[in-house]
């Protein structure tokens, strides 16, 4: 089994991250970001030129490995956007940004920066609905933090901010941040991701009840008289999702403005979808967001 090593020359020297990145993005050879070309590139050795940097035959455009990816534009060396990936995709209950901070040795505005494009990254790419094929899928709500001030004497959650999560059992869990819970935005959610061939498993909640009726069947379980389990109906995996959750949420970042929010509820579902007993090792975890850093931008302005 492949370990993590923090002390490997690619966590250490820029040359060498560049080095390790390629091979990993281009196992066949280097690829044209701009116009997809395949092998008409040629090195720029000039002393004017950076290590790495190529120019295509085709779109006679340069490029190095970093170009079309979260990494791009950056002035921080590149093993340390190794390191903060690394440190991100091994760190159960997340790392703070104050954290990568003080590791890496970099402004902490730039660590805010660099973990955001890294969760950029963190999105999933597509993926089929979930419970396919008569799958088990878990759905169920949560709440966090504070949204607008609570009114005096007001009761219920609706100064937090919401959280629904479907998690398939043995499988992958998607979790959305909604302005709102009810009956309208849960169908929104459970139609968009859930296949009408699954077993959904919820609590007792009325936003259920109707919506419940479109899949294959509809197993509730009574939290309001201490039931958590009944055979197999039971919304314990989903539950225990949010306990990781709020864990990280509260022990490492202890306040994530509702802007925010919805980047790191998907960092906490990357983690979860490439967790151990799906098979993955830290560095295979950690080699699998590289493979997905292509494509995507995150400017500050739009963080």
């Amino acid at each position: 089994m492949a370990k993590a090593d923090i002390l490997a020359p690619h966590f250490q020297d820029a040359d060498k991250a560049r080095e390790y990145l390629e091979a990993l993005r281009w196992p066949n050879g280097p690829v044209c970001p701009h116009c997809g070309s395949l092998d008409a590139h040629y090195l720029l050795n000039g002393k004017a030129h950076r290590p790495g940097l190529l120019k295509c035959k085709d779109c006679r455009k340069q490029f190095t490995v970093t170009v079309n990816t979260v990494f791009a534009g950056s002035k921080i060396p590149l093993n340390k956007w190794l390191l903060a990936v690394h440190l991100m995709c091994a760190s159960k209950k997340a790392i703070s940004s104050h954290q990568i901070h003080r590791m890496l040795g970099i402004t902490y505005k730039s660590a805010w920066f660099m973990t955001h494009r890294i969760r950029e990254a963190m999105k999933p790419n597509g993926g089929g609905l979930l419970g396919s094929g008569g799958g088990t899928v878990e759905a169920d709500e949560t709440y966090w933090g504070t949204s607008k001030p609570k009114p005096k004497g007001a009761r219920g959650y609706d100064h937090q901010m919401k959280i629904v999560s479907l998690v398939e059992r043995g499988g992958e869990k998607r979790t959305v941040h909604v302005g709102s819970v009810n009956a309208a935005s849960v169908r929104e959610i459970l139609k968009k991701h859930v296949c009408p061939t699954a077993n959904l498993m919820t609590d007792e909640a009325s936003v259920y009840t109707k919506v419940g009726r479109e899949f294959a069947s509809h197993g509730v379980v009574r939290h309001k008289v201490k039931e958590y389990a009944r055979g197999p109906v039971t919304t314990n995996t989903v539950e225990a999702s949010f306990s990781l959750l709020k864990r990280g949420l509260i022990g490492t970042f202890h306040h994530v403005g509702e802007q925010h929010l919805q980047r790191y509820v998907t960092e906490f579902d990357f983690r979860w979808n490439t967790r151990t007993s799906m098979g993955f090792t830290d560095v295979e975890r950690y080699k699998t967001l590289l493979g997905q850093i292509g494509g995507r931008r995150l400017m500050y302005r739009d963080s």
